[in-house]
This record gives structure tokens, sequence and C-alpha cells, in this order.
């Protein structure tokens, strides 16, 4: 069977364009539709659900804030708290005051006994007093603290103990009695240090008997 196709190339034309604009059409609508139904989801969402969550959000607000005004005593329970949050930190920013019985040991020459061991974190002030058979023995203990250095790990040393001053001092037949006022560097009692304390070998210490022993 044979076919002829009748219809003029403007009626051809005529009737592509027909097809195209039916499909931009539908292509049209199709858009308009998915975008009806974004904006009506949008709308859902920022009106209904939205709304819906701050509101759920704030009757827990309330609820939790009734519950909280019912504590007895919640300021002085929060206060507590944050002191206690902060015990750390002051723990680490504590000195280690055991310390200080090594180094007075190791700075102290063998023939001083000790009698008086004062010292102030605050102001990094230290203050030792005793006996000693002579004055050369003190003098010997107030060069021995102007000497002393020390290294914290690797890093170079620096002097432990400054403004060393020899505030009083007596004579007797037997003995010498003393008082030394000086100044130490506060990171030799800092926690976070490991110190290494250099003494001149002139204190030639003894650790077992500094303290208020027999010289």
């Amino acid at each position: 069977m044979v076919q002829f196709n009748l219809l003029p190339d403007v009626k051809l034309e005529f009737v592509k364009a027909q097809r195209t604009k039916r499909l931009l059409a539908l292509i049209s609508v199709v858009v308009s539709a998915a975008s009806l139904a974004i904006l009506l989801l949008s709308f859902v969402s920022v009106n209904v659900v939205q709304k819906k969550s701050l509101h759920d959000l704030n009757s827990d607000i309330k609820k939790y804030s009734g519950q909280l005004k019912n504590v007895n005593d919640l300021d002085k329970i929060l206060t507590v708290q944050n002191q206690l949050s902060t015990l750390t930190s002051l723990h680490d920013k504590k000195p280690v005051a055991t310390r200080l019985f090594d180094y007075i040991s190791k700075v102290t020459p063998a023939q001083a006994s000790l009698s008086k061991l004062s010292i102030d974190f605050e102001g990094n002030t230290l203050v030792v007093g005793g006996t000693a058979p002579s004055l050369d023995v003190i003098s010997t203990y107030t060069d021995t603290l102007k000497a002393t250095r020390y290294s914290i790990d690797s890093s170079g040393s620096k002097r432990a103990f400054t403004d060393v001053v020899l505030s009083s001092f007596g004579r007797s037949d037997t003995s010498a009695s003393f008082t030394i006022t000086f100044n130490f560097d506060p990171a030799i009692f800092d926690t976070k240090n490991t110190v290494t304390l250099t003494v001149p070998n002139s204190a030639n210490a003894d650790q077992s008997s500094i303290f208020g022993g027999d010289k």
C-alpha cells in the first residue's frame, strides 16, 4: 500500500508548532505545580511545624524553670558548683611548699642550726634564723644563698634567691645567732616545673641536723 503526504509544508510546520506549544504548556503546568507544592510545604513548615516546635520549647522552658525555682537554696548550690569547677586551676597554681625543706637543707651550712623558718608565697620572701659557731659560718650561709642557682629542664640557670640580707645577728662566747631575709624566684615552687638546684660546695650542708640539731 502506498501512502502520499498531501499536506503542504506550511501545514506541517503549523502542526509541529502546535505540538511544541502544547509541550511547552505542559512543562509550564508541571513547573508551576511543583513550585506551588514547594511553596505550600514552606508555608506549612514555617507556620505549622516551626510554630509547634517553638511552642513546645517554650512549654519545656516554663516547666523546667518552675522546677528549678522549687529547688531550695539553688543559689548556694550553683555557687558551690562554680567554686568546685575552679579547684583544678587553683590546684595547678598552688606552690609546691614541700620543696622548701629540701632547698633549705641544701643551702644551709652543716655548722648552722635553724630555729626559725618563715615563708610568704605572696610576697616571695623567706626568713631563716638560728645559731652558728661563728660569724664566719653565717657569712658563708649568706654567700651560699646569693650564689645558689636553679635550672628547669635543660634551660639555662638563674639565681634562685635575691636580695639576701643579714637582717640581725648576735655574738656570745660560744655561738652566734642570726636572721637572714631574702627573696626567692616563684618558679622554683611552681608545680609545672622540674627544678634542679645548684648549690656551691661551700655550704657543705648536713640535711639531718640543720633544724635544731646539736652542732
